[in-house]
């Protein structure tokens, strides 16, 4: 199994590749943006259990990266996972903000799937990670829940328009304890409320790559532009 994960050196991305690793992937890809190190760190760990790891350094959705892209060979599993966005009222948001959110969210998936697709074989899986505040609204999340909208309506969209020889779906999380909570003034608020759902705990990043995994396994051959909702049920409540 060839596999690309954007955003795939730490937090959810890390996860995600590990667990495919585990499940056999023999090639992994993992795309990033800053950190070299971060990067370097979870390739060790891929190679240690036998999966052959490449490094795309770069804005995911850049030509520079595309090109890396179209250069794995047939992937058999792309994970868009990296996300970026200003946390900001929506009256003080600005245009580049909004540009810089929704391209790299929303749009590079497109990008992706523009490249990638006509190499992937039959059988093949796109999924996108996408968050509760596609649906929900939360607090200073305007510009990444509608770039997160944005992306579960393209997700639909590509997985008509891609079947039967490719499937996409997208998965989307409760409140998760990694790096990218730091950019929230509002991050306590936010764990201790992604805490108090019925199951009494935080989503981890091994579960939202668990569900990464059942969707580009056998089992998940007739889902298709569907949501998978991993938050111990903190969305069920009114």
């Amino acid at each position: 199994m060839n596999v690309f994960i954007t955003g795939g050196s730490r937090g959810i991305g890390r996860a995600i590749a590990l667990r495919l690793a585990r499940d056999g992937a023999k090639r992994v890809a993992i795309g990033y943006f800053r950190s070299d190190s971060a990067a370097e760190r979870t390739a060790g760990e891929l190679r240690a259990l036998g999966a052959e790891t490449t490094l795309v350094r770069g804005n995911v959705g850049s030509p520079r990266v595309l090109e890396q892209v179209a250069g794995l060979g047939p992937l058999d599993v792309l994970v868009h996972n990296a996300a970026s966005g200003v946390s900001t009222p929506a009256l003080e948001a600005k245009e580049k903000h909004w540009d810089w959110t929704l391209n790299t969210n929303a749009r590079a998936l497109l990008q992706l799937a523009q490249v990638a697709t006509p190499q992937m074989p039959d059988g093949s899986s796109i999924v996108a990670i996408s968050s509760l505040g596609a649906q929900r609204v939360l607090d200073n999340y305007t510009l990444v829940g509608t770039s997160k909208a944005a992306l579960e309506a393209l997700v639909r969209y590509l997985a008509v328009e891609l079947a039967p020889r490719v499937r996409v779906n997208a998965v989307s999380g409760g409140v998760v304890e990694t790096d990218a909570l730091e950019a929230f003034p509002n991050r306590e608020e936010m764990l201790a409320a992604g805490a108090a759902n019925p199951v009494g705990r935080l989503v981890t990043p091994e579960d939202i790559a668990g569900a990464v995994a059942f969707l580009c396994s056998p089992d998940a051959q007739m889902i298709r532009g569907q949501t998978l909702v991993v938050d111990g049920g903190f969305s069920l409540r009114a």
